[in-house]
């Protein structure tokens, strides 16, 4: 009878216990490579609120999209078009224009430093191989959509410089195109789907590919 209340107890210790013992384990598995991961995708020092890199040219990106999009609501107004130049820069790059509606860090910088922690996670020592093929994958991405940002930038300026409605509107439908794609990529072979390859992938993908690697290691939300 003691014997069988022994077990019994001894049974219920251990499940109570076992969870413990397995915290630690789980804790192990987080790498160097996953600090950098964290980096891209989760959280960052430096950005506004501390967000990851990837939303956070995200959430540039969309600002320096609606800015595009606004000013394209009366193309017959060379200073409503105008207005909105200084907003979508600031957005992309606040080194340009220190001033706006954008969150003061730059899709360009966010992005870059995306690419470069996701590079550097396949880097680590240890990193897996879901990590090695897709922080390509990411970066491509996440670089393509970074040209697209230095065309919108420049564009931009010249619309700034633009002396008639009529140029600065032709100029202005590239503009919201090149914003459009630095969230959501080109379809530049015209197959119909938007890859992660350079010159096609933008934010969208990156993220994609950032979800692909998460799930893999089993890391995040």
């Amino acid at each position: 009878m003691r014997l069988a209340h022994y077990a019994t107890s001894l049974l219920a210790a251990c499940a109570i216990i076992s969870p413990l013992l397995a915290a630690p384990a789980n804790a192990q598995q987080s790498t160097p490579a996953h600090a950098h991961l964290r980096h891209a995708a989760d959280e960052f020092r430096g950005t506004p609120d501390g967000a990851g890199l990837l939303p956070t040219a995200n959430a540039e990106a969309e600002i320096a999209h609606q800015h595009a999009t606004l000013a394209g609501r009366d193309p017959l107004s060379l200073e409503g078009m105008q207005r909105h130049m200084p907003h979508v820069i600031h957005a992309i790059d606040p080194t340009k224009v220190e001033d706006g509606p954008g969150l003061g860090y730059g899709v360009i910088a966010a992005a870059n430093g995306a690419a470069r922690h996701t590079e550097l996670a396949a880097a680590s020592e240890g990193a897996s191989d879901a990590i090695e093929a897709h922080a390509v994958h990411v970066a491509t991405a996440a670089r393509s959509a970074m040209s697209y940002a230095d065309k919108a930038v420049e564009l931009a300026e010249n619309i700034q410089n633009a002396e008639s409605a009529e140029v600065a509107a032709e100029m202005l439908a590239e503009l919201t195109k090149l914003t459009d794609a630095i969230l959501n990529g080109i379809d530049a072979d015209g197959n119909g789907r938007i890859g992660w390859q350079e010159g096609e992938g933008g934010l969208s993908q990156a993220v994609t590919h950032m979800g692909l690697i998460k799930r893999a290691e089993g890391i995040g939300g």
